[in-house]
């Protein structure tokens, strides 16, 4: 929570790709459609201290409460790619085997 708080300003932090975003790559306002990726960016930016807190809840009129729900599903959706990532590498590391196997 405290890096939430954080009031250093960075000029761009990791987004939820890996790629970097920075100020110019947020939402402007609260006018948008909020799908899954504008979520995950202005959490980032919450997160790495591109945005304070206080100014995400502002600038885009949250509550406290809905951008919590945002961190939950970004978090989810993390542990999900990670999952299933860590399932696909042990799938190709299962077929490594079979074709050394075979040979």
């Amino acid at each position: 929570m405290a890096e939430r708080l954080n009031p250093v300003r960075i000029a761009s932090v990791a987004g939820p790709g890996g790629e970097a975003i920075g100020p110019d790559d947020l939402p402007e306002h609260a006018d948008v459609r909020w799908v899954r990726r504008r979520k995950a960016r202005v959490v980032a930016a919450v997160r790495g201290g591109l945005l304070s807190l206080h100014e995400a809840l502002q600038r885009y009129s949250l509550s406290l409460e809905e951008f919590i729900a945002w961190e939950r599903e970004v978090g989810r959706e993390v542990a999900e790619r990670r999952r299933t990532g860590r399932m696909r590498e042990l799938s190709l590391v299962g077929q490594r085997r079979s074709r050394s196997r075979a040979i």
